[in-house]
């Protein structure tokens, strides 16, 4: 009987010892599984970051560029200033002072004239060539990003887009307009508005902007739009060479 009740006590204790490694290893596993979750998450996150490209279009301008860097300045965000060749000689204080405060600095022809830029290919591909040179020539840099003006819609194939890629240029359109570019005279009100109109759910944007000397309500919009963008959690970044392209033909390929 005593031999009974010893076999029964250790068959009971080893089945006890059993289920104790069994429960802490589904703990053990449990934990694991935890953390792989929170490191999930944490990509999740990562990748989910919301992201905004102010870019100004048509400067170099004496007041309202210059307007606009303060603005930027005293919100301390950045943007990518699009620069129209023939408008920088007088003004290369105002280029060297986008340059020096972490702006971007890209090329938009050297005349901007519609039907003189578009003739051909290579008529397009010489001004952005000039325009870069004298961006050289005022600060000693060769910025490769390009806007076409009035955008790339249209004007892109295949073919042209391997051209320019050789060339080493970077096409950057937009996805969200303010329309200051066809009424600068709208008021201030109306252009946060339009800045803002369609941004919801939008993980990346570039925003068209433009920053002559007739878009000062623009310039009187931009804390507003800054501190809408702000509020909803968007990270405020310059378009690099890095920067995924953005071209109207192929919008698939925007962000990665």
């Amino acid at each position: 009987m005593r031999i009974k009740s010893k076999h029964i006590l250790f068959f009971l204790a080893s089945i006890f010892f059993i289920l104790t490694i069994f429960i802490d290893n589904i703990n053990i596993n449990s934990d694991l599984v935890f953390n792989e979750n929170v490191t999930l998450n944490e990509k999740i996150s990562e990748h989910k970051k919301k992201t905004i490209y102010l870019t100004f279009d048509d400067g170099p301008s004496s007041k309202v560029t210059n307007d606009v860097l303060d603005v930027l300045k005293e919100n301390k965000v950045n943007a990518t200033f699009f620069l129209i060749g023939n408008q920088i000689e007088g003004k290369e204080d105002v280029v060297k002072r986008i340059y020096d405060e972490g702006n971007g600095i890209g090329l938009h022809t050297y005349t901007h004239k519609i039907r003189k830029i578009y003739s051909s290919e290579d008529a397009f591909i010489k001004e952005m060539i000039k325009c870069r040179d004298e961006i050289n020539k005022a600060i000693g840099i060769s910025p490769n990003i390009i806007r076409f003006p009035c955008g790339s819609n249209k004007r892109l194939n295949k073919k042209y887009l391997k051209r320019l890629h050789d060339e080493g240029f970077k096409i950057y359109d937009w996805d969200l307009d303010n329309t200051d570019g066809l009424n600068s005279r709208l008021s201030p009100d109306t252009l946060y508005r339009k800045a803002i109109k369609g941004s919801e759910n939008r993980q990346n944007i570039i925003l068209l902007l433009h920053c002559t000397d007739m878009h000062k309500n623009t310039c009187k919009a931009l804390p507003q739009i800054i501190k809408y963008y702000k509020s909803k959690g968007y990270e405020f970044k310059v378009i690099t060479e890095d920067t995924p392209e953005l071209y109207f033909h192929m919008r698939g390929k925007l962000f990665k």
